[in-house]
């Protein structure tokens, strides 16, 4: 470990992109103050912690953690055979576990252990990586942990480790020929998936599942159930127009403020900031959002190796689907899925998570010589 030390590049360390998620995360704590106040001191607890997780990922050379990557991956299905059963369950979801009185989402953390696991067992087979025995153990090794999230259930998530896989998959060196017939398979493949899944007495989605997706195909007919949050959510970001309503306003002509948007400091935060900051500030998060995927880009880019490459590219993988399923729901282009969006949404569990991984992607820029 201590030779590693030797690799670091110390007067490189990404200032850019440590100021980009902490200034992105304490923007986003402003709205989850607005949008329920008393969250505001846990989430900047979270973000606290959060720091401290992404200056230790840093420090750690990611070259000695990838050694116990086979633990890695053992620990992340560990946590979710927890969740399966041991986990809280809240309405018809399992997704918690509570350990000496904390309580987080396993799932989240997979989703770092993965790209962690992947990156290593990838560059380890990378010389014969298209090969039939290598693209198979990669898809092998992905099913228990989407299986173990799927059943939570949480269909958001598993979708997520599969798009997660697939951009590692890329990183790492696929080839373009499997690529081009991944998409071939895939795009037929969801259109089937739907057709199946909206028919009465499937059993492949629970209930509330397939009810999202025909709230996605039939907004009015679903206007007061499923599609309702979506409605008003679209409804609040409109009537922010450029500027925006103000922060904590106690506008009566609100949706926030009437509370039409239920837990709107989750998955639907980007309402919150539509409508109190309008225009102006949707394109403040969003533009800090890509700055920090492509950073994390132009690091996976210049890495020492493949593994670092894979860390990078799948935390920017990670950061950009995740903020396209988000923003696609609240804006009624994909059907409700209840993903969060990165530094932004409330949840400890995810934010920690997210700036854990980001200090990964700053181990990485510290080991590489060319920057």
């Amino acid at each position: 470990m201590l030779q590693d030390f030797k690799d670091y590049q110390w007067k490189k360390i990404d200032i850019y992109l440590v100021l980009l998620v902490i200034g992105l995360s304490y923007y986003g704590a402003q709205f989850i103050n607005s949008a329920q106040s008393n969250l505001w001191s846990r989430q900047m607890q979270g973000l606290m912690l959060g720091i401290g997780a992404m200056i230790v990922t840093a420090l750690i050379p990611y070259n000695f953690v990838l050694k116990f990557y086979w633990l890695i991956y053992a620990a992340c299905i560990a946590i979710l055979l927890l969740v399966r059963f041991f986990g809280d369950a809240v309405g018809t979801a399992s997704r918690w576990i509570e350990i000496g009185g904390i309580r987080f989402q396993p799932s989240e953390m997979a989703k770092i252990l993965l790209i962690l696991f992947y990156a290593q067992f990838i560059m380890k087979h990378k010389d014969n990586l298209n090969t039939v025995r290598v693209i198979i153990a990669c898809v092998g090794l992905i099913i228990p942990p989407f299986y173990l999230i799927f059943a939570q259930p949480d269909l958001s998530t598993s979708i997520m480790v599969v798009v997660i896989f697939c951009v590692v998959m890329f990183v790492g060196g696929v080839s373009y020929k499997l690529v081009l017939a991944a998409l071939l398979v895939t795009v037929p493949s969801i259109i089937i998936f739907i057709n199946l899944v909206i028919q009465e007495g499937q059993t492949i989605l629970t209930d509330y599942q397939r009810n999202r997706i025909l709230a996605w195909l039939q907004p009015e007919k679903y206007a007061m159930t499923e599609a309702y949050q979506t409605s008003n959510a679209i409804m609040a970001i409109g009537s922010g127009q450029l500027t925006g309503k103000g922060l904590n306003n106690n506008m009566i002509a609100s949706v926030k403020n009437g509370n039409f948007i239920s837990e709107a400091q989750t998955d639907f935060i980007f309402a919150v900031v539509g409508e109190e900051a309008g225009f102006i500030g949707c394109c403040v998060i969003l533009g800090l959002l890509f700055l920090i995927v492509l950073e994390c880009i132009m690091v996976a880019r210049k890495s020492k190796d493949l593994a670092g490459s894979i860390i990078a590219g799948g935390m920017a993988g990670l950061i950009g689907f995740q903020t396209f399923i988000n923003i696609g729901v609240v804006t009624g282009l994909l059907p409700n899925t209840g993903l969060p969006l990165p530094f932004v949404s409330y949840g400890l569990t995810s934010l920690v998570s997210l700036l854990a991984g980001v200090g990964f992607v700053i181990n990485v820029k510290l080991q590489t010589p060319r920057f």
